[in-house]
């Protein structure tokens, strides 16, 4: 038998996926920024540039993003049988993945250079996921334009840490840079 769910399952399979996916988003976002932090030494040390906001302001509004995120996500999984939305869920898991990698890349590992090369990544996949996210339920797509807009911000910023700190790039946790030559 073939039939259409009601929308009282469509919300409660909603509400499920929910209560699923913004506490786990929040957790993993959460556990990634433990890894290296804006009060680490090598941080402190770094030359901020003038769009750089008050700390206190990253944890609010990752918060607030991850949340959001976690709403898109559980209206994308929440469709099921829609066209589209196991390729949406996938991209969406690689691109989060990337995500996550951004803090330890540039706190723990002081990488500069690479954490923004991630996070060219990162807003290369989350136009993808838009895009997917459209197709399959539009809501889930709109809810993703304030993180988007804040991912290109933190590229901008990443640049900007760069361009002020080129000798912190790499740099170990005694403050030194270790240079490596391949080749001649």
């Amino acid at each position: 038998m073939n039939m259409l769910a009601s929308r009282g399952q469509l919300r409660a399979s909603f509400i499920r996926w929910a209560l699923f996916c913004v506490p786990l988003l929040v957790l993993l976002g959460f556990l990634s920024g433990t890894f290296g932090g804006a009060n680490s030494a090598w941080f402190l040390g770094l030359t901020k540039p003038d769009i750089y906001p008050e700390p206190k302001w990253f944890g609010i509004v990752w918060t607030i993003l991850y949340i959001m995120i976690g709403l898109s996500l559980a209206l994308i999984a929440s469709a099921w049988g829609a066209r589209g939305r196991t390729a949406a869920l996938w991209v969406f898991v690689v691109h989060f993945l990337l995500n996550l990698a951004w803090s330890p890349t540039f706190f723990a590992a002081h990488q500069i250079t690479v954490a923004l090369a991630i996070l060219a990544l990162i807003d290369v996949t989350l136009l993808v996921v838009i895009v997917l996210f459209w197709k399959v339920r539009r809501g889930a797509a709109v809810l993703l334009l304030p993180y988007l807009a804040w991912v290109l911000f933190a590229t901008v910023l990443n640049y900007e840490f760069l361009r002020l700190n080129p000798d912190a790039d790499g740099a170990r946790n005694d403050g030194q840079v270790e240079r490596v030559r391949i080749g001649n």
